[in-house]
């Protein structure tokens, strides 16, 4: 039996922003219409869609439990952008043949870029 990941949830304080958020930076669409209580963001270009749900308020948000990676070719020029539209970034990290940075979404949910799905390894 296989199991895809095809979708990721993600509790929000505030839905309209984090929709934003995700679709402003990341490039995800959404109609931001609220269906069952969730929001759907569809990516467009390939990888998991993600729904967005209400947190209640006993929810503790920004645990580093779980990290949204997203894989761009060019971090710099990520970053770069990202800080003209207003998303801050960290340090710009080298790890072993690609580069990654890190960031916190609206909930403060730890999020990630990085150019390891596209490093060239000595096998290639």
């Amino acid at each position: 039996m296989q199991a895809i990941l095809g979708t990721i949830i993600i509790y929000a304080r505030d839905i309209p922003k984090t929709v934003a958020f995700y679709r402003d930076y990341f490039g995800f669409e959404s109609t931001g219409e609220v269906v069952e209580g969730l929001v759907e963001l569809r990516a467009i270009h390939g990888g998991a869609n993600v729904l967005v749900h209400q947190a209640a308020k006993s929810v503790k948000l920004g645990q580093v439990g779980v990290k949204l990676s997203f894989d761009v070719q060019d971090v710099t020029q990520f970053v770069q952008t990202a800080q003209a539209h207003g998303l801050i970034f960290g340090t710009i990290h080298q790890a072993n043949g690609y580069h990654f940075a890190n960031a916190k979404d609206p909930d403060h949910n730890s999020i990630s870029i990085s150019s390891r799905a596209f490093r060239i390894t000595l096998s290639d």
